[in-house]
């Protein structure tokens, strides 16, 4: 067996209100599977039951809401496959791009910076995807 590196994404969605945001979360959890598509299929399964709202007394900013699971944005197989994940183990990574040195070092200060996320692994629905983040 070996261990994958399940990138799963979870937002929040207002019950009542109209909503101009959407805060997300991506959850990096560990599955131990025979093959790439059983650890995906672990990963969905996990990222349904995270979906709800805490028998309703889940709010953001105190409006009622809930959890929503958008899907896997990746899966990784880990670097040490044949070996139990432990201290130092490389369980996952994803791969940045910046235009500029400039852009660089704005991301590292933790100010504004507009950074690509090039998917790795394989991620749901297609292979290969981009994607813009401005980074506070």
């Amino acid at each position: 067996m070996k261990w994958y590196a399940a990138h799963l994404i979870m937002y929040v969605k207002f019950k009542k209100h109209r909503q101009n945001r959407y805060p997300l979360w991506e959850n990096i959890v560990l599955f131990k599977a025979n093959s790439e598509d059983e650890a995906f299929a672990k990963a969905e399964r996990r990222g349904h039951l995270e979906e709800g709202d805490c028998d309703g007394s889940f709010t953001w900013g105190g409006k009622p809401a809930r959890w929503v699971f958008a899907g896997v944005r990746q899966l990784i197989s880990c670097q040490d496959e044949k070996r139990r994940p432990t201290d130092g183990t490389e369980v996952t990574y994803l791969e940045l791009q910046v235009s500029t040195s400039k852009t660089l070092k704005k991301m590292m200060e933790g100010k504004m910076a507009s950074v690509s996320i090039v998917a790795m692994g394989r991620s749901a629905p297609t292979q290969h995807q981009r994607a813009q983040v401005n980074v506070h």
